[in-house]
């Protein structure tokens, strides 16, 4: 961890090391964001460009955004948390609330429709529990674990409030309730340059 005492919410909204580390709060605790290798950035971008296109194709008023956009999670005990996703997929009127202040969705404020995380080795633990259950407090309708290091994807549906798995491997189709039309496999996501 990089800091010895822990932050508040507001303290991190403003907290700034002078570099360009980019860091989420977890339990009060600044925690740096690994850049991942290649393959990690060019998945991330390969799925928000995909989304992207799939929204505009369905004329929804819905925005995709690549490690831009933060969400606050609720804890146990009184520390704070706030991830970074690799990718979201939010209302283009809760990106336009964001436009004027810190990129970060609130507890108050409606869970985005679609959240991806692209494991990386020392993300792999953090990406299958920690966030599972923080997504799932949250009530995000959908998300989604691309794991290159397994190779496959594992999508994570809220039924009756708790997240349910679905496993994709090889060349099997991703089906995604947010997008039920997207014709996506495994291997298309893995394989993105």
């Amino acid at each position: 961890m990089v800091t010895t005492t822990r932050l508040t919410f507001e303290e991190y909204l403003t907290y700034s090391d002078g570099t360009d580390t980019r860091y989420e709060l977890v339990q009060g605790e600044l925690v740096p964001m690994s850049l991942g290798e290649g393959q990690h950035g060019a998945i991330a971008e390969f799925l928000n460009d995909v989304f992207r296109a799939e929204i505009k194709r369905l004329g929804r008023e819905w925005t995709s955004k690549q490690m831009t956009v933060g969400i606050r999670s609720p804890r146990g005990g009184r520390w704070d948390t706030s991830r970074i996703p690799d990718v979201m997929v939010i209302s283009l009127e809760q990106w336009r609330n964001l436009r004027t202040r810190e990129a970060v969705i609130e507890l108050n404020e409606p869970a985005p429709f679609l959240v991806v995380e692209v494991v990386i080795e020392t993300t792999k633990t953090v990406d299958y529990r920690a966030k599972r259950l923080e997504y799932n407090v949250r009530e995000i309708p959908e998300y989604v674990v691309v794991d290159p290091l397994s190779s496959k994807i594992t999508v994570f549906n809220s039924i009756e409030g708790l997240y349910e798995a679905t496993e994709f491997l090889g060349g099997d189709r991703v089906q995604l309730q947010t997008f039920p039309e997207l014709s996506l496999t495994v291997e298309q996501v893995l394989e993105a340059e």
